[in-house]
C-alpha cells in the first residue's frame, strides 16, 4: 500500500532531502546537494521566493519506507502577473514504480484543482533561477550543481500517466584547446570602440557588491520578453546576493558598461564543483568546505551559468567582449572545459552565440505538462 504524507516537521523535511541520497547512493553521475543548503531553500522563513510561491512537500511511503518525493508549487507572481494558471512540480525523485509516481503527482493535481489552475508542468523549481527538467539523454554524463539528475524511467512514468513534453533543453560543453580566439578578440575591440563600451573586471568580491542590484535589474530587463519569465523582486535580490555572489570567484563575474557607466551586459561563470560536491556528499563538515574551496581555486572546469544583455544591445555583438574577457581569465587559470547549462532548444539566438566554440551536446532534458 502506498501512503502519501506531507513533510512538515524538521525531521520530515530532512527525510525529504535525504531520500535522493538513498536513491542515488550507487550512481556515479548524480551530484549531491549540500543538505543544509537544500533545507534552507525549502524554508519559508529563509527563502524569500516562498513569500510569493506556495509549496507543499510530499513523501511517498511503501511498507513504511520512503519510496518517492515531490514538491507541489504555485508561483503566485506567475499566476497573477503573467496570467499563467499553472501548478508546478519539482524536486521529484521516485523508485521505479509507476503507482508511486501516480500517487505523488495526484497531490500536485489536487493543489492545482483547489486553486483552479489549468495545467501542471514540471519538474521545475519555485522561480526562473531554480533547476529545471528531467534528463531525456545523457544519463551516463556527470551532472553539475545547477541541474537535477534523473533516471530513464521517469519519462516512461510521465508519458504513461498522460503527460506530454512541454519544453526541451540542451546542454553541451567545449574544450578550450579547440578555440580560435581571433574572431571574438577582433570583434571585441571594434565593438568597444564603436559603442564606447568597457568591461569591468574584479579580483575582490567586495568590489562587485555595489553592482549586483544593477545586474539583477538588467537580468529582469534582458529576459522580460520570455513568455514564462517572472522578474526577481528586491527581497530576492538581497537573498541571492548574500547566498551566491560571495561564493563565486570574482574574476568569473563580468560587467560591460557604456560611456555613462550604465550596465549593458553581465555574465557569470562558476567553477566546476561537481567532483567536490561528490566528495562532500551533502555535508560541509568536516571536509566538505575544504573540497569546495579547493575546487573554487583549482577546478579545470567552468560552468557558464548566466548572461544578460540590455535589449538595446542584443544584436550588436556585445557577447564578443564577454567571450574575450572570459578567454583571458580561463587561459590564465588553465581552464580546460566549459560546461553550458540548460538552454531552450528553440532559443536559436543563444545557440548562435557559441557557433565558433565547437560545442558538443551531451545532455537533453525536458519538462512535462498535463491539462487539469
Amino acid at each position: 500500500m502506498i501512503t502519501i504524507k506531507e513533510a512538515i516537521t524538521k525531521k520530515e523535511m530532512k527525510d525529504y532531502v535525504l531520500f535522493s541520497f538513498d536513491l542515488y547512493k550507487d550512481n556515479p553521475y548524480w551530484i549531491p546537494p549540500i543538505i543544509a543548503d537544500e533545507l534552507e531553500t525549502f524554508d519559508k522563513t529563509k527563502n524569500p521566493t516562498l513569500q510569493s510561491a506556495e509549496a507543499h512537500f510530499y513523501l511517498a511511503y511503501k511498507d513504511d519506507k520512503i519510496v518517492g518525493k515531490v514538491a507541489a508549487i504555485i508561483n503566485w507572481e506567475e499566476v497573477n502577473t503573467l496570467g499563467k494558471k499553472k501548478v508546478r512540480f519539482g524536486w521529484f525523485d521516485v523508485i521505479d514504480d509507476i503507482e508511486v509516481t501516480k500517487a505523488l503527482l495526484s497531490k500536485v493535481e489536487e493543489l492545482g484543482k483547489k486553486h483552479s489552475m489549468e495545467h501542471i508542468e514540471g519538474p521545475m523549481g519555485f522561480s526562473n533561477l531554480d533547476k529545471v527538467g528531467i534528463l531525456s539523454e545523457g544519463f551516463d554524463q556527470l551532472g553539475n550543481m545547477i541541474t537535477w539528475y534523473s533516471l530513464p524511467y521517469y519519462i516512461t512514468h510521465f508519458e504513461e500517466l498522460g503527460f506530454i513534453k512541454e519544453k526541451e533543453y540542451i546542454e553541451s560543453n567545449f574544450s578550450f584547446s579547440n578555440i580560435n580566439p581571433e574572431p571574438f578578440q577582433k570583434a571585441s575591440q571594434l565593438i568597444k570602440k564603436r559603442y564606447e563600451l568597457r568591461s569591468l573586471n574584479f579580483t575582490k568580491t567586495k568590489d562587485i557588491m555595489p553592482y549586483v542590484d544593477k545586474m539583477f535589474d538588467l537580468f529582469n530587463e534582458s529576459y522580460s520578453k520570455l513568455q514564462s519569465f517572472v522578474p526577481i523582486n528586491a527581497i530576492q535580490k538581497e537573498y541571492f546576493k548574500k547566498k551566491y555572489i560571495g561564493f563565486i570567484n570574482p574574476e568569473f563575474i563580468k560587467f560591460i558598461v557604456d560611456k555613462n557607466d550604465n550596465m549593458i551586459a553581465f555574465a557569470i561563470v562558476m567553477p566546476g564543483f561537481a567532483q567536490a560536491l561528490k566528495k562532500a556528499n551533502g555535508r560541509l563538515l568536516p571536509f566538505g568546505f575544504y573540497h569546495l574551496l579547493k575546487a573554487r581555486k583549482n577546478s579545470k572546469e567552468v560552468v557558464f551559468y548566466l548572461i544578460g544583455i540590455s535589449p538595446e544591445y542584443q544584436s550588436k555583438g556585445v557577447t564578443a567582449i564577454v567571450f574575450d574577457e572570459y578567454y583571458k581569465v580561463c587561459q590564465a587559470k588553465g581552464i580546460e572545459t566549459c560546461i553550458r547549462t540548460p538552454e531552450l532548444e528553440e532559443n536559436h539566438a543563444i545557440h548562435n552565440l557559441w557557433k565558433h566554440f565547437n560545442s558538443k551536446i551531451n545532455k537533453r532534458r525536458r519538462t512535462y505538462r498535463k491539462e487539469l
